[in-house]
């Protein structure tokens, strides 16, 4: 999810003590979360959690979630795709149960080069690569610095061009309250704050922000979310999205709150081979609001 949210939260947050919110044990959460399809990979310092699902011999699909979010939110998508693919998904770092990264590094160009050494490691040539949102952005800048390295993209809602509140060449603002976000996270504004990502807040289930609620509280995540926000820079990026040289396919919903809809048109702008299609109905995270119809496209783009 776009940082704009994160500091909306962030600005009702009160930082009273009895709003202290601790980080959740580690083994707590790995009991909880973890499968037999995961691993936890050294990745440049980084103890990166993947899932690694279908056949080893399919075409690789990797799957790069949004900001605040884990691995999980393509479940229902990976399901599908892993009959006929290698899905590869992974908590980017300083999310999830991947954790903090060591180096301190939660710049763009830091989780490219992850994903580099990632595909590296499981000696992948070539593959697919679909991002939302955060994960969009990582998925689009890491196309334009290794075209050769990517067969199809699909950018769901992805992060990139410049927004009220984000401008170009200037870091977002992050106010005084933003520092309790290591040691505050109330539930009621935290539910809100994810229900702006659907269409129909009614869509968030209690299991869905369960989850997320538990991922935000694993050890180092708040306080790296935090790192993230000050060290982003937004940039244009019309050269790099020229420099895309995959077939590449844009999903948004009509009613996402978080990165207005009308940047699809500025993506398809700058992009030399891309087509969008778009839901009415549906807001930020369409694998999670309507996964079987949002990933009819995907399977169409991708030949099925």
């Amino acid at each position: 999810m776009r940082l704009l949210a994160i500091l909306a939260l962030l600005a009702l947050c009160g930082i009273g003590f009895w709003l202290y919110t601790p980080d959740e044990s580690p083994d707590v959460l790995e009991a909880l979360y973890v499968r037999p399809d995961d691993r936890f990979l050294p990745i440049d310092g980084i103890r990166l959690r993947v899932r690694d699902t279908g056949p080893r011999d399919a075409p690789a699909i990797i799957l790069l979630h949004g900001l605040g979010s884990s691995l999980e939110t393509w479940e229902d998508w990976a399901r599908t795709l892993s009959v006929s693919h290698r899905v590869i998904r992974f908590d980017l770092p300083g999310f999830g149960l991947t954790g903090a990264d060591p180096s301190g590094d939660y710049t763009d160009s830091r989780t490219v080069m992850v994903l580099a050494a990632l595909m590296d490691r499981l000696s992948l040539d070539r593959a697919t690569i679909i991002g939302n949102s955060l994960g969009g952005k990582i998925a689009w800048m890491f196309a334009s610095a290794h075209p050769a390295r990517v067969d199809r993209l699909i950018l769901i809602s992805p992060d990139g061009f410049a927004s009220p509140g984000f401008e170009y060449g200037k870091q977002p603002d992050v106010p005084w309250m933003a520092k309790a976000l290591p040691f505050v996270l109330p539930s009621s504004l935290l539910r809100a704050n994810i229900a702006a990502a659907y269409g129909d807040p009614a869509h968030l289930t209690d299991a869905t922000f369960t989850r997320y609620r538990d991922m935000m509280l694993a050890p180092g995540v708040r306080r790296a979310l935090l790192t993230r926000m000050e060290q982003v820079r937004l940039e244009p990026p019309e050269a790099a999205l020229r420099r895309i040289q995959a077939p590449t396919l844009l999903l948004w919903g009509e009613k996402d709150a978080l990165i207005p809809f009308s940047n699809a048109q500025d993506y398809l702008g700058a992009l030399g081979n891309g087509r969008l299609v778009s839901f009415p109905d549906l807001g930020h995270v369409p694998q999670e609001e309507a996964p079987e119809r949002s990933l009819e496209p995907v399977l169409g783009f991708l030949g099925h």
